[in-house]
């Protein structure tokens, strides 16, 4: 297939990455003979809900309020050098980020810029709570809870690439598949077919490296003395270069730290990967058995042979309800006999909640001993002890409650300790914090109907 190859860079992984790694792709980007495109990744499931909470409470919001100064300060230099610009950091309103981006267009002297928005991902309204929690995933919640706060669907690469044939400058998404970000301009660039399965393999197997930022680049990777990374403080974020034939080439730029070798593609590869012949995404199912890779030279690994089957007859979607607040509260002991202490403050915590508030469901983590494996019911806390014996420990207490009354209740229960004891506590911090929980749906293809608008610098 004719073209020039096409490179794109990875400016952010999640909502609140660097905000200064965008010059550097700009820079190698702009040396590139062909067409070139700078993709923002920003939106996490828990972005999105966040997102949904806040365009709740104003209309207005709801877009990932993070991308003004990861993109901003650098959208004139983008349009210089004929850079493009793809982002989900629309979220739950990407109409109202497009205008956001409008503005700046016409205060920082963008005339004529080209902003597109993609929409068609919110499905609420469209399907009701029965089909919903009939096609839920994993262990399921909605049956219990029938009021259903936003759904969104995974879109695919087709609006993006869409929006790039109609002229677009920037292209705003909400929720839509990471690897799409990518796989939307090389679709725009090479023509790919819808069915050219192999091709939209190669093109989400791009995006699935790329879409969190500088982890394939070395900062996820890094684990010193046993895969060390260097300059970690100036970490390259990742630029793929990409053949009409679907082979690519993965880098970073110039003169920045970190690094892309075999180990650090590889492990990114596998990140999220349930089944590796069957990475379901909207436009095609990756199979990445048979993908070879080649150091090709410093940061340079080569990706070839990836693999496609036909999309799927059905489309993810993330389903969001009310999950009430969360209650946490933290205190910390240090010294001689610092365990045995932070153990008295657990067991009093949970003591005195179970008189004043009984069936709350409380976990007690001690950071230090055991703080990530969930340990709600204190099995693995019991376990495990401290090797110094003067550690510094942090008792964390939290609670799903119903109410912000129920929350204060443990908030202040926890202060109380620096008097009501154990000995020694200090420190002490606590947040009530709003929160959705969400789950996840495979629903009909034919309810997503993507629209692509433009949106002019005079809005």
């Amino acid at each position: 297939m004719a073209g020039k190859d096409v490179m794109i860079g990875c400016a952010a992984g999640f909502a609140r990455d660097r905000k200064d790694s965008a010059p550097a792709l700009i820079a190698a980007l702009a040396e590139h003979d062909g067409p070139r495109f700078l993709v923002y990744e920003m939106l996490a499931e828990r972005t999105l809900a966040n997102a949904q909470n806040e365009r709740r409470r104003t209309p207005e919001a709801g877009y990932i309020a993070t991308f003004e100064p990861m993109l901003r300060p650098y959208l004139k230099a983008c349009v210089a050098v004929g850079v493009r610009v793809i982002g989900n950091f629309g979220a739950a309103n990407p109409r109202a980020a497009a205008r956001l981006v409008a503005q700046w267009a016409a205060e920082d002297g963008l005339d004529g810029l080209r902003i597109a928005c993609v929409e068609g991902d919110d499905l609420l309204g469209r399907v009701d709570a029965a089909t919903l929690a009939a096609t839920e995933t994993g262990t399921p919640i909605l049956a219990s809870h029938p009021e259903v706060l936003s759904v969104n669907v995974y879109l695919g690469a087709g609006p993006i690439a869409a929006a790039l044939d109609q002229g677009a400058d920037v292209v705003i998404t909400g929720r839509i598949a990471d690897p799409a970000l990518a796989l939307g301009p090389l679709i725009h660039a090479f023509g790919w077919a819808d069915d050219d399965w192999d091709r939209l393999a190669a093109g989400v197997l791009a995006g699935h490296l790329l879409e969190c930022g500088p982890q394939v680049t070395g900062g996820y990777f890094a684990d010193p003395g046993v895969k060390d990374v260097p300059g970690m403080e100036s970490l390259g974020y990742p630029l793929v270069r990409v053949a009409p034939n679907g082979s690519f080439e993965l880098t970073k730029p110039a003169g920045t730290g970190g690094l892309v070798d075999l180990r650090s593609v590889k492990e990114q590869i596998l990140y999220e990967i349930h089944d590796p012949a069957a990475y379901v995404t909207p436009d095609v199912v990756l199979d990445m058995t048979d993908v070879e890779l080649a150091q090709i030279g410093p940061n340079r690994v080569r990706v070839a042979k990836a693999r496609g089957k036909p999309r799927p007859d059905q489309l993810k979607a993330t389903v969001c309800i009310d999950g009430g607040l969360l209650a946490e509260a933290g205190i910390s002991y240090a010294g001689i006999n610092a365990e045995a202490r932070a153990r008295l403050a657990v067991q009093t915590i949970r003591d005195r909640m179970a008189r004043l508030a009984p069936g709350l469901l409380l976990r007690a983590d001690i950071v230090g001993l055991v703080s990530v494996f969930g340990d709600t019911a204190g099995e693995a806390l019991a376990g495990r002890h401290a090797v110094d014996p003067s550690p510094d420990l942090r008792v964390m207490f939290a609670a799903e409650v119903a109410t912000a009354e129920a929350g204060r209740l443990l908030l202040e229960e926890v202060e109380a300790l620096y008097v009501a004891g154990p000995a020694g506590g200090g420190g002490v911090r606590g947040s009530l914090t709003p929160r959705l929980k969400n789950t996840a749906c495979l629903l009909p293809r034919s309810l997503a109907e993507p629209k692509v608008s433009l949106i002019g610098a005079e809005v």
